[in-house]
């Protein structure tokens, strides 16, 4: 039996052209893990990385056991950028960044199961950054996005393109910068990496 995918739950969602588009954004839930400063340099990041990961592969196997055909592919990590001092971000300052890394669950998974999947999680393994997650919803709208194919480094263009698209549609940036990383860095040329860049509109 196939394994549901979020990709093709949600094709408009996970997939994007090379030119920006709008999109509608239902509400979603997320297991999500907060932190600020430059990603490259603090540990906390790969902490709520590696938090993220285990308890959704848990959560995962919790639903597999109770209904096989409900039993889903972990969807690509996310994460919301933003910063006090937008300037600060605009600018490529990184130690002024913040950020909320997430990865979302499809239905059933409910508080229940994240609670049950979380404490399954951590008894197998320390994971420093677990206490500080939350199962959330979270809800964008209507928001443009955008394909960036290449190192993460190298998004400031793209994100340009995208802003001058929703200037043009006749609307304001509305809510936190999103990007969703479709590429495993780990196993794939940085400039092949290819990740969704969203904003939310108003």
């Amino acid at each position: 039996m196939a394994k549901r995918d979020a990709k093709k739950m949600y094709p408009e969602l996970y997939r994007a052209p090379a030119d920006p588009v709008l999109v509608e954004v239902p509400p979603l839930n997320y297991l999500m893990i907060d932190g600020e400063g430059d990603p490259n340099a603090e540990t906390w990041y790969r902490d709520s990385v590696d938090a993220l990961y285990a308890i959704a592969y848990s959560i995962k196997f919790l639903v597999k056991e109770r209904d096989e055909a409900l039993d889903f592919v972990v969807p690509p990590l996310e994460g919301l950028w933003w910063a006090e001092d937008m300037t600060a971000f605009a600018e490529g300052d990184r130690s002024a960044w913040q950020w909320s890394a997430m990865i979302m669950m499809p239905e059933p998974v409910d508080e229940e199961l994240y609670l049950a999947g979380h404490k399954a999680a951590c008894k197998k393994k320390c994971l420093v950054a677990a206490e500080f997650m939350r199962f959330e919803q979270y809800e964008e709208g209507l928001s443009a996005q955008v394909l960036h194919v290449g190192p993460y480094a190298d998004e400031a263009p793209t994100i340009e393109r995208l802003h001058a698209f929703i200037a043009e549609q006749g609307h304001k940036l509305n809510g936190k910068h999103h990007e969703i990383y479709l590429s495993d860095p780990r196993k794939t040329a940085a400039e092949k990496l290819k990740t969704i860049l969203r904003q939310p509109v108003g």
